[in-house]
């Protein structure tokens, strides 16, 4: 591998001193073929593709970085993550995000609504977003926005927020745990469907319906984490997805929120439930599922007890259950993935306690979904090709990035190059750029998959641990 990094550079968004330049592999991932080849970039897009038997003829004297034997393919798009920032800023904020984001091979990602402060569900909280990362992402950053009780039945709140730029809405369908985010119920999503309609963007929705559910002292282990699980069923999820499918038939060609999409966002259960969603999709509702790395490289019975790290919800569930996720996956019943990254300041983990029931969720990622998914996909049947439309092609047509997703003439040149047959361990000897490593779930995994270097908009931002000196990443709006 030859790279530039040892040339001075004339911006301090990128590793590079220029602007055109080509990027050379053996492996090339298009839509179409892997080759052995050339991209050729400039101003921030491809321009062309040359086969290798052409492509030293083409660049002559023009500026190469020869990646080798390393795998060159669009950067992933990360639809659903947490960086808290502004107001959560401790728990993760849009700097160490973001360059925990090109570390792992993510050009592009769409911030969630809810766990910053104030939650974005209005125009003027979304400005609070946009301001808050002016100046300080390595990556492109989109911003969903919020369908709460408040704003669902006043269509003036919710276009004003989509005008704004808001790529979509996002709801809770059970207690988000953030007190300005409150939950939903299928009247507020029709409504949002009816708005989202004319503007032609998604709804993603946390599909769980809350039940009571009696545990028993003293038999009911709080630092077990079967005991967790107990508290969040599959039958949560099955629950909240039959009511959804009473309003995603408007979606339909011809319903009431015709232009509409429904999106389903980290799908723990791989039974009931996703019968329910290859049912609507078959009756012509225009929906599309995600579901997460940890769902796929993690099962219940493994989890030790007290491991709080594990805490998500949905749940990590059995083993049974995870295979039957994989299948999904490769058969395409399943979308897509996404990180659902949802990190939080350690003590909120309560470790000491290892209280499942009592301590903070979410699976803290982003820096390693690519080798997570290309380690656990082996037995699966993984391909390069199945990797690019989970995490670059399918995210990209959910957020509406056309110029997003593939390594095309005129695409923008948004490209990880990595090394899948390289192994490392997870450990205090690999550099970890999330505010709060301890609290990840993936610490102390051994993955294959390194991440070499990550382009944003045609600037190498990320190259063998190192960053660009300044965070030029670009704010997407609608």
């Amino acid at each position: 591998m030859v790279g530039l990094l040892q040339q001075p550079t004339t911006s301090a968004c990128s590793l590079l001193p220029h602007h055109h330049y080509w990027i050379a592999s053996k492996r090339i991932v298009t839509p179409h073929e892997i080759f052995s080849g050339a991209v050729e970039i400039n101003g921030g897009s491809i321009i062309s593709l040359v086969k290798e038997k052409d492509w030293l003829e083409r660049v002559k004297n023009e500026p190469v970085i020869d990646y080798g034997e390393a795998v060159v393919m669009p950067g992933l798009i990360d639809v659903h993550a947490h960086l808290d920032d502004p107001g959560r800023e401790e728990w993760e904020g849009f700097p160490s995000g973001t360059k925990a984001a090109a570390a792992g091979g993510i050009t592009t990602l769409i911030d969630m609504p809810l766990n910053s402060d104030p939650s974005t569900v209005s125009k003027e909280t979304l400005q609070l977003k946009i301001e808050a990362a002016k100046g300080r992402i390595f990556v492109n950053v989109g911003f969903w926005g919020g369908l709460v009780p408040e704003n669902a039945f006043n269509a003036t709140i919710l276009e004003n927020l989509l005008n704004a730029g808001a790529l979509g809405l996002k709801s809770f369908m059970c207690p988000s745990g953030i007190n300005d985010f409150p939950m939903t119920d299928a009247s507020h999503i029709k409504e949002g469907l009816s708005v989202l309609a004319k503007y032609k963007r998604p709804l993603l929705v946390h599909a769980e319906k809350q039940q009571e559910i009696e545990l028993k002292d003293g038999v009911d282990d709080p630092r077990s984490y079967s005991t967790y699980l107990k508290t969040r069923p599959s039958s949560w999820e099955e629950t909240a997805i039959r009511e959804l499918l009473t309003v995603t038939k408007d979606t339909r060609i011809g319903g009431h929120a015709e232009g509409a999409h429904l999106h389903i966002v980290h799908l723990s259960d791989s039974r009931s439930s996703l019968e329910l969603i290859k049912e609507a999709k078959s009756n012509g509702d225009s929906i599309t599922v995600e579901t997460c790395p940890h769902y796929l490289a993690f099962s219940a019975e493994e989890i030790p007890d007290g491991d709080t790290r594990f805490k998500c919800a949905p749940p990590i569930r059995d083993a049974a259950n995870r295979q039957k996720l994989w299948e999904a996956l490769m058969d395409g019943d399943i979308d897509m993935l996404s990180s659902d990254h949802s990190p939080s300041e350690p003590e909120l983990k309560l470790f000491a306690e290892g209280d499942f029931l009592r301590a903070w969720g979410g699976i803290s990622s982003l820096q390693f979904v690519l080798p997570v998914t290309w380690s656990h996909g082996h037995k699966h049947g993984i391909t390069l090709e199945k990797l690019v439309s989970w995490w670059s092609e399918k995210p990209a047509k959910l957020a509406s990035q056309d110029l997003k997703g593939a390594i095309e003439i005129g695409k923008h040149a948004d490209i990880v190059v990595w090394e899948p047959e390289k192994e490392f361990d997870l450990d205090e000897n690999h550099t970890v750029h999330l505010k709060h490593p301890s609290i990840s779930a993936y610490m102390g995994s051994r993955l294959a998959g390194k991440v070499v270097a990550t382009f944003v908009n045609g600037n190498l931002v990320f190259e063998d641990g190192k960053h660009a000196p300044d965070a030029c990443g670009t704010t997407i709006l609608a």
